[in-house]
């Protein structure tokens, strides 16, 4: 979804209530909770936080001028790092945010050259061996060709991963629902300008009237703003900070 701009990612959260009351469940919050110790539930909530988020890690790699295979392979490397060590211990739990936590641990982990004393160590032996790696480089190809940072290239990727995850889960929502139609056909019109008549021709094709199918939009929206919340909330350590993030995040799409 790379037509998401920084104003339009960020008018969909707005007006959304958050869910501060399930918050001390998101995945973050469960590894910040376990302290850095090593127990199931915070390995588990690592790794699938890890799971979602290992592109723009990748992708901060290849932009730091690494080759394909190095960038796979460090990539891999900085997760078997990540799980053996207790790197976990350093992080503020008042600030922190698992965004951040990864992009410093991961420049530390590049600047240190890890790579050189763990290369016969890894071998295959990381907790992510199903991470989507074939398709790494497909997707990098695919990144504007463009001067910018690798730190910003990975916020970029960040937001753009957050929006992804929440059109899954709305994806999900509707096809359960037997929606998918109405979900597929309002999808370009999610965050875009509503152009004159494209009320109508989405009626006409959902065969629904139009102000329906206006209702079914401002519902689709809402639900968006409210899934892609919860992913930013995954993300940090406390609700307050949820409002904060999202502002950070969208200043780093392009308008």
């Amino acid at each position: 979804m790379e037509e998401f701009k920084g104003k339009r990612f960020s008018e969909a959260c707005d007006g959304v209530a958050g869910r501060d009351a399930a918050f001390s469940t998101t995945h973050w919050s469960v590894v910040l909770s376990a302290g850095g110790a090593n127990s199931l539930s915070s390995n588990q909530a690592l790794e699938v936080l890890c799971r979602t988020y290992w592109y723009p890690l990748y992708a901060f790699v290849r932009r730091r001028g690494c080759s394909p295979p190095e960038a796979e392979d460090l990539t891999q490397g900085f997760f078997c790092h990540l799980f053996e060590t207790e790197a976990l211990r350093s992080v503020d739990r008042d600030k922190g945010k698992f965004r951040s936590f990864l992009l410093v641990t991961l420049t530390n982990f590049l600047n240190n050259e890890y790579r050189k004393s763990q290369a016969q160590k890894r071998g295959g032996q990381s907790p992510l061996e199903s991470w989507d790696q074939l398709r790494a480089e497909e997707r990098y190809r695919h990144e504007p060709l463009d001067n910018v940072t690798p730190e910003t290239l990975f916020e970029r990727r960040w937001a753009f991963t957050l929006v992804e995850e929440a059109l899954a889960h709305l994806r999900q929502e509707y096809q359960g629902g037997d929606r998918l139609g109405v979900f597929e056909e309002l999808l370009p019109l999610l965050v875009e300008e509503l152009e004159p008549g494209a009320l109508s021709t989405a009626a006409g094709r959902l065969k629904m009237n139009e102000g329906a199918v206006k209702v079914a939009l401002h519902r689709l929206r809402r639900r968006f703003g409210e899934y892609l919340r919860r992913e930013v909330a995954s993300t940090v350590a406390s609700p307050e900070q949820v409002e904060d993030e999202i502002r950070h995040l969208f200043s780093v799409l392009p308008v």
